[in-house]
Formats: structure tokens, C-alpha cells, sequence
């Protein structure tokens, strides 16, 4: 079974709405592997059922969303702000994982230990620390973190393969191993800017090994993401546990439900639609709008908040539901409003207004 050839490299995306990580391409004259045809369904269903080994990886990130650098993300989030990138995700295969995001100056190291997240930021030596939700399979340790292809590409096949046209498109080679190419393509209801999503499935454990997104109008992907080095092995115990530097500020962080004096409870992030047109609606903390200092080693900082900086390049839209701001990319926008709800999506802008004129 050979890989047809496709327009452009494959690419793969999962972003603040928009998605987002890039893999290596393969070297010149690399052959695809013959493997055995299967089912697109057979082989979705063993993605869905196969549970991932103990494991350690590189994965490497490339982006070509095209969005500007977004304040206050930078050190978790490199993934989002263009160019390549690489991180260190280990597993246990029980559960507990570990993610290494090295950046200019700095690293993010994020743990979950079974019951407790720790994100530790080196440059200004700060803890975060957030319940770990076990009633649910999580994608990453925390959702501020970048995803391993790995459990991403399960929720993206879980969440797209009812509105979708599923295809097996031949052969790759990912990290040295053989893998089967999963298309998944929108139907033609779907109202997105996204044209398929490419996950590379490992022959053999039946992991993605690599997830990539392409776009309309572009030959060139939008994201991709996948382990360039890849072990499946049982991994040392003490990489998942985290005990506080020395002079660390430990913090709590907040959970997706939490009070205010102004309005109770905020409601959880909620989803407006299905499928591909699918939009996230959630509301920004007023400490991530505004300005804030920050310390770095001995020297405050001034970090501008994430209004100042949808304000500076977004472009300002009204409507039933308030004024705002929208910023768009290859792979989806984003839509702020002046009181801090945002929408987020692999759609065009007006999905997102749209969405937000719903309870």
C-alpha cells in the first residue's frame, strides 16, 4: 500500500481555537512502507481502542498559521506564534505525563503526576499548580500546554469522524516507523476554512504518530506536528513527580469553574455546533486582558494583556451580542468582545459571531 502524492507537505494544527504542531519531513528518496490495506473504519476503531504505551519523544512543531506573537503565551505556547519549534513529551502509560517546552531564555515543564499539574516557568521561576480532572482523558497535562500528537489526534478523530469523509491515503514513515495515513475530509455542509486532516497511524501499537492540517486555497499546510524520535519504553519514575524549585512562587491555578464577587460562577467553556464549524466559547480572566508586570531573574517587565494586543491586530466587528475584535489565520479566528468573552474556531468569522449571539 503506497502514499499517494499530495500538493504540499502534510501539516497539522490545534491552536487557542485553532489547531496547531508540525512534523519533520522525510528524508530525500525515503520509501513508503508496504503494509497491508485496512478499513478506514477498522483502523479509526483501533486508533480509538489502542492505549498508549510508556513512551518518549521529540516532537517537533511547525507553523505557517501566520498569526503575530501573542503576549503572555510565549513561553507554553510557542507553537502558536509561527516558525518550528520542538518539545520533550514523556508518558508512563498509566496516565501520567510530562511535557519540556524549550523557548528563547527559558523553558515550561509541565507535569501531571496523577492528581496535581505543575507548570513550572524557568525565567521567572513560577509553579502553577491545578487539579488534575481524572473524570476525563486529557490531551495534554494542561490545557496551557501545547498537545502531544498523540492524544490530540484521538480527540480530533473522535470529535470530526461523524462529518466527515474518512480515508485511508496510503503509507508514511514517522520517526523510523511504519505508518498507515488516516484522511479525514469535511463533508460539504461544513462550514470551515480547513480543507482535511491528515493523522500518520502507527502500524504497529496503532498510536498517530503525527497530525496535519491543510487549508483551502493553500497548497502548503497550515500545522503539523509529529515525533521526529520516538522510544516505547518503560520511563523513569521520578520524571512524574515535580517537587517546587527553591524560591519558587507556587500559585494556585483556576479551574475551569470558579467565582467571583461580580457573577457567582462562571459557567465552564461551552461548544457551539459539531463537527468542523464546531466553536469554542469561553471568557478570558481579566488578569490575562490587561497589563501586568512580571519578574524576570532581578528586573520587573511590563507584559501587555491580551485586549491591547486582539485591539492593536484584530480587525473590530459589532453586532447583537457586543463589540469586539476579530483575528483571523489560515486554519480559523478568533473573536474577543470589549467584556472578555472569546470564540474560537476552524471557521470564518462570521461562524463566530454567530456563535455568540447563543445562551
Amino acid at each position: 500500500m503506497k502514499r499517494k502524492r499530495v500538493a504540499g507537505t502534510a501539516a497539522v494544527g490545534a491552536a487557542a481555537g485553532v489547531l496547531g504542531l508540525t512534523v519533520p519531513a522525510l528524508p530525500a528518496g525515503a520509501a513508503d512502507p508496504n503494509l497491508p490495506a485496512i478499513a478506514p473504519e477498522k483502523l479509526v476503531a483501533s486508533v480509538m481502542t489502542a492505549q498508549p504505551p510508556a513512551m518518549a519523544g521529540t516532537v517537533k512543531v511547525d507553523n505557517n498559521l501566520g498569526l503575530p506573537a501573542i503576549p503572555g503565551l510565549e513561553g507554553s505556547s510557542t507553537a502558536l506564534s509561527g516558525g518550528t519549534s520542538t518539545m520533550r513529551v514523556w508518558t508512563d502509560g498509566q496516565g501520567k505525563q510530562r511535557l519540556s517546552i524549550p523557548s528563547t531564555g527559558e523553558e515550561t515543564t509541565v507535569i501531571n503526576d496523577g492528581t496535581t499539574v505543575w507548570k513550572w516557568n524557568s525565567a521567572e521561576n513560577t509553579v502553577t499548580k491545578y487539579r488534575h480532572d481524572t473524570g476525563a482523558e486529557s490531551d495534554t497535562p494542561h490545557r496551557s500546554a501545547p498537545a502531544n500528537p498523540t492524544a490530540t489526534a484521538k480527540r480530533i478523530i473522535d470529535t470530526l469522524r461523524q462529518s466527515s469523509k474518512v480515508a485511508v491515503d496510503g503509507t508514511a514513515s514517522v520517526a523510523g516507523r511504519d505508518a498507515y495515513e488516516l484522511v479525514l475530509t469535511p463533508k460539504s455542509t461544513e462550514r470551515t476554512v480547513l480543507r482535511e486532516v491528515r493523522i500518520a497511524v502507527g502500524a504497529e501499537k496503532r498510536i498517530p504518530l503525527r497530525i496535519t492540517v491543510n487549508t483551502n486555497g493553500s497548497d502548503d499546510p497550515a500545522l503539523q506536528a509529529g515525533f521526529s524520535k520516538l522510544e516505547v519504553a518503560p520511563q523513569d519514575a521520578e520524571l512524574f513527580r515535580f517537587t517546587p524549585p527553591a524560591g519558587a512562587q507556587v500559585r494556585q491555578g483556576e479551574q475551569h469553574e470558579r467565582r467571583d464577587a461580580d457573577s457567582g460562577t462562571h459557567p465552564k467553556p461551552r461548544v457551539v455546533g459539531d463537527g468542523w464549524d464546531s466553536v469554542l466559547v469561553t471568557r478570558v480572566p481579566q488578569q490575562a486582558l490587561q497589563q501586568r508586570e512580571t519578574r524576570q531573574g532581578s528586573e520587573e517587565q511590563q507584559r501587555p494583556g491580551l485586549r491591547g494586543f486582539v485591539e492593536r491586530a484584530g480587525k473590530q466587528v459589532s453586532g447583537p451580542w457586543g463589540n469586539g475584535w476579530i483575528i483571523s489565520s489560515k486554519a480559523g479566528s478568533g473573536l474577543l468582545t470589549s467584556d472578555g468573552r472569546l470564540a474560537v474556531g476552524a471557521v470564518p468569522g462570521q461562524v463566530l459571531t454567530e456563535a455568540m449571539r447563543h445562551p
